[in-house]
């Protein structure tokens, strides 16, 4: 069976504390895209075997695949064994979720290749024992995230139009972004209420932002540049993408975006996708 393994970006992020168990309390928007990975399964006599067309893919017990199938089959005892094949699109450390989505479609296409009778809130569940944005994936479409991404309100619109994702040559560390974050949390700072301002493209946009960038962009300020010259060439809306490194901006016109897209493609990775919408 193959899958399509979706990326994401975050509409506006603010993490508002830590957690006593070292996660940290946040508010967003997930956003799914179209740009994926692809993922095949395969049935085996026992056992999880994983290779993926990425050198630089782990495959041994910190795979969030592998990670997937041990919690089914701890579940499922009988459950036969699966080869699991990743065709690696999304690039590593760059915010837009591709471990996570791996971990989700491998537990999705599990339950229909060895017809578990999981239910979509069973394999949320599930997920949040993986990481925190894998819930987020089990569905996908337009949907706030609240906790630490696992309290999940769907949203009917999506933030329409053409988006372009900047990857520039930097890796951002996550657990390092959130532990200099910590120094700039306020308890008492006002809460966001995205699910009552999103309105999809009509969306008040001067009210999102992403907490992450007064960490990511004095460190590496060709993040803020790139941010500016989306802005500049016509984007409604632009952003980092989770802790980063990923810039993106949406557009309305496929001229501009294009426009753009040629400003920086010799010099960093390049991506247009679409919202995906359940």
């Amino acid at each position: 069976m193959n899958f399509k393994s979706s990326s994401k970006v975050n509409l506006g992020l603010q993490v508002l504390d830590q957690r006593p168990d070292g996660y940290h309390n946040l508010l967003t928007i997930f956003q799914e895209l179209d740009f994926c990975d692809n993922i095949s399964l395969e049935e085996i006599t026992g056992g999880c075997e994983i290779y993926s067309t990425a050198a630089w893919l782990p495959t041994g017990p910190e795979n969030t695949c592998r990670r997937a199938y041990g919690l089914l089959h701890n579940r499922f005892p009988d459950m036969p064994g699966v080869r699991i094949m990743i065709e690696k699109n999304i690039p590593a450390g760059a915010g837009l979720g591709g471990g996570s989505a791996n971990a989700a479609a491998v537990l999705k296409g599990l339950n229909r290749l060895f017809h578990l009778g999981l239910s979509g809130e069973n394999l949320e569940q599930i997920a949040t024992e993986i990481g925190a944005d894998v819930p987020f994936f089990i569905a996908g479409g337009t949907q706030v995230g609240a906790g630490i991404g696992e309290k999940l309100t769907p949203l009917d619109l999506a933030a329409a139009g053409r988006y372009l994702l900047v990857v520039p040559p930097i890796e951002i560390n996550t657990a390092r972004a959130y532990d200099d974050l910590k120094k700039h949390l306020n308890p008492r700072r006002k809460k966001i209420n995205f699910t009552g301002f999103f309105q999809g493209r009509n969306t008040p946009w001067e009210l999102f932002e992403n907490d992450f960038e007064r960490i990511v962009i004095p460190t590496h300020p060709e993040v803020g540049e790139i941010k500016k010259a989306l802005q500049q060439g016509g984007a409604y809306y632009a952003s980092l993408s989770g802790s980063g490194s990923t810039v993106f901006g949406i557009f309305d016109d496929e001229a501009a975006v294009r426009a753009v897209e040629a400003v920086f493609k010799n010099s960093n990775k390049t991506i247009l996708a679409r919202p995906v919408s359940t």
